[in-house]
């Protein structure tokens, strides 16, 4: 597993698909499971609980998405046992799923840079809710620096 891991707006998921692509491996992204916008800590668990636990023993893993539009579960994906894959998204190098981690990675920028970009990305949709994921994200940490727990780290914008 490689994990990209990294504050919103960071640049995880340009780094994450460009390592996916020069490895030819899937790629599971944490914004597809998070059950909404009070949910990341619950999507770091799912990760854990139904891809990298399961891929760990050597047995098919899959996971719930989430269907941001509708607000609830929608369809379920498969995740291949390949030999490598790229986990990306905040919660990558969280205290339960960094022990699966190969390769650990950081992602950061500063924080107007990240704001200007995940603005940019998702819009009016993210807006609203900047300030309330960042608590999260903070919280997700408990005080420790997973940057600190990183084999890299990447910054980006600046």
């Amino acid at each position: 597993v490689v994990a990209v891991d990294g504050r919103s707006g960071a640049g995880k998921s340009v780094l994450a698909a460009a390592v996916a692509t020069d490895l030819g491996c899937p790629v599971v992204r944490l914004d597809d499971v998070y059950p909404g916008w009070d949910g990341l800590a619950d999507g770091v668990r799912i990760v854990v609980e139904e891809v990298l636990e399961p891929l760990s023993r050597g047995e098919p893993a899959s996971h719930p998405t989430w269907d941001w539009a509708a607000g609830r579960w929608g369809r379920r994906v498969p995740v291949p046992a390949a030999p490598t894959i790229v986990l990306e998204g905040c919660g990558a190098l969280a205290p339960a799923a960094a022990p699966y981690a190969a390769v650990a990675v950081w992602v950061q920028a500063p924080d107007e840079v990240r704001r200007a970009r995940a603005l940019e990305r998702d819009g009016d949709l993210f807006a609203p809710h900047w300030e309330r994921w960042a608590r999260q994200e903070v919280a997700l940490y408990g005080g420790e620096s997973p940057a600190a727990r990183a084999d890299l780290v990447v910054r980006t914008g600046g």
